[in-house]
């Protein structure tokens, strides 16, 4: 039997074996700045995935099996590509020493020489002066899951790094049970949720580098599925946890109004515009009600100041692997001489939501499918006109893109690692022709998707009516 076995996987364990060298490297063997050594990696890791997939498009068994194999890898492993986790340990030892991150900042604490956690000094050398220089601005869940780390490892660095890792890879488990669960719901391919789980991207940014992003999606993802099989309620609730997890998904809020007003209930030929009202209230208080109630232990005035502020750095001071801000801010520099992003970023933010009002109310999306369709190119849109895309991101994206038509996500989380470049330069500056390859590609497909996909559904429109 072990001979049939053999004879039947021997490829496929030979790309498992050479996944598990790789991840090992990935993990405890490289340097952030010898990027040609990091571009190899990712795309060895790549290309085994696809033949992986390919190679087993119905042992799904094997393939989960394998993807959790491969976040292990990385379980003893400090992240050599973000330093952020510095920053999720210093939240959470604070909030459980009974101090409210979100009123302090770790420089403070450092220059007064007076920190109550344990490894202050060392926290704060590894999240960097810029970081330590800003209020917090991850949510209440993520700050729940930075106290259970305090809770079990509040005196080791390495300690509080594998609770999150565990934290992060029960997400993914939560996320391919809930996403294929979804998949059959939706009458998709099952094995579609592997260009999620056993995406090098998705282990090595989320599992690896710590990005609470995996729990986001997971929760995302599991409220899709509720919503799907009718449990509106409990889909409001579980993404509203989502939202305490990232704040991004708020983006999704306007594109649930066709879903629940337009949408065909159950024996009627047509949609019952006032129970349709009815619900969409009603998904909306539950939501707005539950991320309210996360937020309550935390709510002041000064938390309210401290929190926006810090959020709107995003939007007018940082800038980061951009793609259409950094072709307004050449057209200003030629124009007025110096960097626009105070404007424009103010202005960028009204044009997304303007998208995502017109995916609101010009768009079909009454099915779910249709649903995360809009979500997928409004998430996108968002990203297009931000001023900093840091690579975790696209996570997302990426999670929604495999139940639609839409594939070019799963590009973005190949070429995404170019912005890892900057780390060529000791001042961590982008080299800006990696970031145009970068956008080219993603545009390119994305282009090249919607001509596909129009083109399909007026054909098939046409065909349907003769």
């Amino acid at each position: 039997m072990i001979k049939e076995v053999w004879k039947y996987h021997k490829l496929s364990i030979l790309f498992i074996v050479l996944g598990i060298l790789f991840y090992w490297s990935f993990a405890y063997q490289l340097v952030r700045t010898d990027v040609v050594k990091m571009i190899t990696l990712w795309t060895g890791l790549f290309i085994i995935s696809y033949q992986l997939i390919r190679l087993n498009p119905n042992n799904w068994k094997l393939l989960a099996i394998t993807a959790l194999l491969f976040r292990i890898i990385f379980l003893i492993a400090i992240p050599n590509l973000s330093q952020d986790f510095y920053r999720f340990i210093w939240d959470g030892r604070m909030l459980l020493e009974g101090y409210n991150p979100y009123l302090s900042l770790p420089e403070v604490w450092i220059a007064d020489g007076n920190a109550p956690i344990a490894q202050a000094q060392e926290l704060y050398n590894g999240m960097g002066q810029l970081n330590g220089h800003h209020y917090t601005n991850y949510p209440p869940i993520s700050q729940f899951c930075y106290v259970i780390a305090a809770l079990f490892a509040g005196k080791s660095i390495l300690g509080s790094a594998m609770v999150f890792r565990v934290l992060i890879i029960l997400a993914d488990v939560g996320t391919f049970f809930f996403g294929k669960k979804l998949l059959k719901s939706l009458n998709l391919p099952v094995n579609n949720i592997f260009w999620y789980t056993l995406n090098p991207f998705i282990i090595i940014e989320l599992t690896g580098n710590l990005h609470f992003e995996a729990v986001m999606v997971f929760f995302i993802i599991w409220s899709l599925y509720l919503l799907q099989k009718g449990y509106w309620y409990w889909a409001a609730i579980i993404l509203a946890l989502s939202v305490s997890v990232k704040l991004i998904p708020l983006l999704f809020l306007p594109l649930f109004f066709q879903k629940f007003i337009l949408n065909r209930q159950k024996n009627l030929d047509r949609p019952d515009l006032t129970k349709g009202l009815v619900k969409l209230i009603g998904f909306y208080s539950l939501l707005i009600i539950t991320v309210l109630l996360t937020f309550s232990p935390f709510l002041s005035e000064q938390f309210i100041n401290n929190f926006s502020q810090t959020i709107s750095l995003w939007f007018q001071n940082f800038e980061f692997n951009a793609s259409i801000f950094y072709i307004i801010r050449w057209i200003g520099y030629q124009i007025v001489g110096w960097n626009v992003i105070e404007t424009a970023g103010k202005v960028l933010p009204l044009v997304t939501i303007t998208i995502l009002l017109g995916l609101t109310f010009f768009r079909n999306n009454k099915t779910t499918i249709q649903l995360i369709t809009v979500m997928v190119i409004g998430i996108c849109s968002y990203y297009f006109l931000s001023t900093t895309i840091h690579p975790w991101y696209i996570s997302v994206p990426l999670a929604l893109c495999i139940f639609t038509n839409y594939k070019f996500p799963i590009a973005w989380s190949f070429v995404i690692i170019l912005s890892y470049t900057a780390y060529l330069n000791p001042n961590f500056k982008e080299n800006l022709w990696f970031v145009s390859l970068e956008y080219l590609t993603v545009f390119g497909i994305f282009i090249f998707e919607i001509y596909k996909n129009t083109t399909f559904t007026s054909v098939k429109s046409i065909y349907i009516e003769d």
